[in-house]
C-alpha cells in the first residue's frame, strides 16, 4: 500500500452499535480516519455518536451504502450473527472485506454464511478500547490482501494496540485472556475492597484504595514497560515485609490454578459459540 493509501480516509459500514461498536466509532472519528460512517442498528445511535458530522444511520436497505463502503465491521453478539449474515449475504459487493469482533465465529463460519469469496478478518478488542487504551488481536485468512490488512490495522490501532495472529485457533484464547480480562481485574478491585472492609475500612475508603491501587499499578506497568511483571512485583516486595507475607498466601498455587481454570473455561465457551 502506498503512503497516500495509508492516509486516505475510509468509508465504513458498522453493523451493531452497542458499547464496543460505539467505542470503535468514536475512536475512528477522534483519529480522523473516516470519510463516512454508515451505522446499521435498530436501536439507532447515541447522542455522542450523532455528533459525528459524516455519520449516516441506515434504517432500511444496506445495499446502496455497501456500494460506497471500504469495509464492513460486524459488532453484533454471536447469538444473532446468523440473522445478520443472512441479511448481508446477497448485498455484499464481490471482494468487500468484512471484519467481525464477535467471539467464537471463525473465518470458516463467515465464508459459509456470507461467501467463500468474502475477505474475512477476525478481531477481538476489549472494553478499554473505549478510551483508546485497548488491545486487539486480529486474524485473517492467508488470501487477505495487503490493502485490506492495512485498513483493518488502521481502524483497530485507532483504539489501542494491535497484535496479528498467524493461528486462528488462538483467537479463543485471546478472547478468554484479553477480551474478557478487564472483568477479571474489576472483580479483583471488588475482592480487595471487600477484604479492606472486613478489616475495618468503610466501603468508600476500601473502594477508593483498591481502585486507585490498580489504576496506579497499571500506569506504572505502562511507564516501565521494559520491566517484566515479575520484576515489577519484586520491586515492591521487601524480604520479610508485609507484601511478602501477603504474596506467600497468593503464590501458594491456588490463585494460579483458579486463573488457569477461569481462562480455560472462557476459552471453552468461545469455542462453543462457533457452533
Amino acid at each position: 500500500m502506498t503512503a497516500s493509501q495509508k492516509t486516505t480516509k475510509l468509508n465504513v459500514m458498522l453493523v451493531g452499535c452497542g458499547q464496543m461498536g460505539s467505542a470503535l466509532a468514536l475512536g475512528w472519528d477522534k483519529q480522523n480516519l473516516l470519510n463516512s460512517l454508515y451505522i446499521k442498528d435498530p436501536s439507532g445511535v447515541s447522542t455522542e455518536l450523532s455528533s459525528i458530522h459524516n455519520l449516516f444511520h441506515v434504517k432500511q436497505d444496506m445495499g446502496k451504502s455497501l456500494d460506497e463502503t471500504d469495509i464492513v465491521i460486524l459488532a453484533v453478539k454471536p447469538q444473532i450473527m446468523d440473522e445478520v449474515c443472512q441479511e448481508l449475504r446477497d448485498l455484499l459487493p464481490h471482494g468487500l472485506p468484512v471484519l467481525s469482533i464477535a467471539a467464537g465465529k471463525n473465518t470458516a463460519y463467515f465464508q459459509k454464511h456470507l461467501s467463500a469469496h468474502t475477505p474475512v478478518i477476525r478481531a477481538m478488542p476489549n472494553t478499554p478500547s473505549s478510551i483508546g487504551a485497548g488491545i486487539t488481536a486480529l486474524y485473517a485468512a492467508p488470501e487477505l490482501s495487503n490493502t485490506h490488512e492495512e485498513i483493518a490495522t488502521r481502524l483497530m490501532e485507532a483504539v489501542g494496540q494491535i497484535l496479528w495472529l498467524e493461528d486462528e485457533e488462538l483467537m479463543d484464547t485471546v478472547t478468554a485472556l484479553s477480551g474478557s480480562g478487564p472483568a477479571y481485574l474489576f472483580y479483583l478491585i471488588e475482592v480487595m475492597g471487600k477484604a479492606g472492609e472486613n478489616l475495618g475500612l468503610s466501603t468508600d475508603q476500601a473502594t477508593q484504595l483498591a481502585r486507585q491501587t490498580f489504576i496506579g499499578a497499571a500506569k506504572l506497568a505502562e511507564a516501565e514497560n521494559n520491566l517484566s511483571a515479575t520484576a515489577l512485583r519484586e520491586n515492591v516486595t521487601s524480604p520479610g515485609g508485609t507484601t511478602q507475607a501477603a504474596l506467600d498466601v497468593l503464590m501458594d498455587g491456588r490463585f494460579q490454578d483458579i486463573m488457569n481454570e477461569a481462562i480455560k473455561t472462557a476459552q471453552k465457551r468461545s469455542k462453543e459459540l462457533s457452533d
